[in-house]
């Protein structure tokens, strides 16, 4: 997540940013729809065809993430996986680092995916299989991914927890997140590391994140970018915990049986992944509590009501994840 102060619409700085693509200057009026979480997106269209512009300070993000990100994509779409597809900016980059009067940006644009959200539509057993499926198969072509080069690799889940700590050290009130830190890091530790099991995942492959496209009945993945090195488990637990928001609780045991028969149809042999679960809940409880912590840390005198009622938001939403800390596993 963004710091509050970048969670605003700028209509001028994506103009500006824009111009080092191609775009059809009449679909500007579609960044009406823009969105901001973790990078500000903003929707246009190429001679027709709809793209998606995305962008975030660089003092917000890491360039050799970013690149690792766009070759990882390149892989999966050369192996026909359904992810969205970077578009070259007019110096045939497809990472722009653009130097605006409001600072310096790394920017993206990528082509809309097919279909629909996931997250939109009614989930019958087809299309939930095909959700599983999509991260299995994910997973079985992560197995066999080299990055291009070696010191440009995506970062692991102890880059997050060491990320994490010097964050904390910022709080000195968050001893109980920084005590979830050094729990992690030693549970971690223990845990059996192989290929089968450990690799480069998603992280974020929830139902807002996948599309359904019914013409050819499969799945397409965008945003990826909070990937990392990390236990496979971690993409099934997240995946399963956005699926168990939209399922009635009497039908909850047989849809989660069917999404890990998708996705093991897909990943390969059958391991034990479901006894990481806790951790992985852990983990990704704490990641988005000091994701939160670190956005909201600023605060300024006169703030726009929205950003009042997001604070407010916020504050609840920390409380619940902090309680969540020194649980058993």
């Amino acid at each position: 997540m963004l710091k509050l102060k970048y969670l605003f619409q700028h209509h001028d700085l994506a103009e500006m940013i824009l111009k080092n693509w191609n775009y059809d200057p009449e679909s500007l009026d579609m960044f009406q729809y823009y969105r901001i979480s973790s990078n500000a997106v903003y929707p246009f269209r190429d001679q027709g065809e709809v793209r998606l512009l995305r962008f975030a300070p660089v003092e917000e993000k890491n360039q050799v993430n970013l690149s690792a990100e766009l070759a990882f994509l390149r892989y999966l779409r050369t192996n026909h996986y359904g992810a969205m597809e970077a578009v070259p900016s007019q110096s045939e980059t497809e990472i722009v680092e653009a130097h605006t009067p409001w600072g310096t940006y790394y920017a993206s644009v990528f082509k809309r995916v097919p279909g629909s959200q996931l997250g939109s539509l009614d989930l019958n057993d087809s299309i939930l299989y095909s959700y599983s499926q999509a991260l299995g198969e994910l997973h079985h072509l992560s197995r066999a991914f080299i990055p291009e080069q070696e010191e440009k690799r995506r970062w692991t889940y102890t880059d997050v927890l060491n990320w994490m700590q010097e964050i904390l050290k910022g709080f000195p009130t968050e001893t109980a997140a920084l005590n979830e830190v050094k729990f992690l890091q030693t549970y971690f530790a223990t845990l059996p590391m192989t290929q089968q099991n450990f690799g480069l995942i998603h992280y974020d492959f929830e139902l807002d994140n996948v599309f359904y496209d019914e013409e050819s009945q499969s799945c397409y993945a965008i945003d990826f970018d909070d990937s990392m090195y990390h236990w496979y488990a971690m993409d099934v637990e997240r995946s399963l915990d956005s699926l168990r928001e939209e399922i009635e609780p009497e039908q909850w045991e047989q849809k989660r049986e069917l999404f890990l028969n998708g996705y093991w149809s897909k990943a390969g042999e059958r391991y034990d992944l479901e006894s990481m679960f806790p951790a992985c809940r852990r983990f990704a409880n704490l990641y988005g509590y000091v994701r939160v912590l670190r956005s909201a840390s600023e605060q300024w005198l006169h703030e726009p009501e929205w950003m009042s009622g997001l604070r407010a938001r916020l504050a609840r939403i920390m409380k619940e994840k902090a309680e969540q800390f020194g649980h058993p596993i």
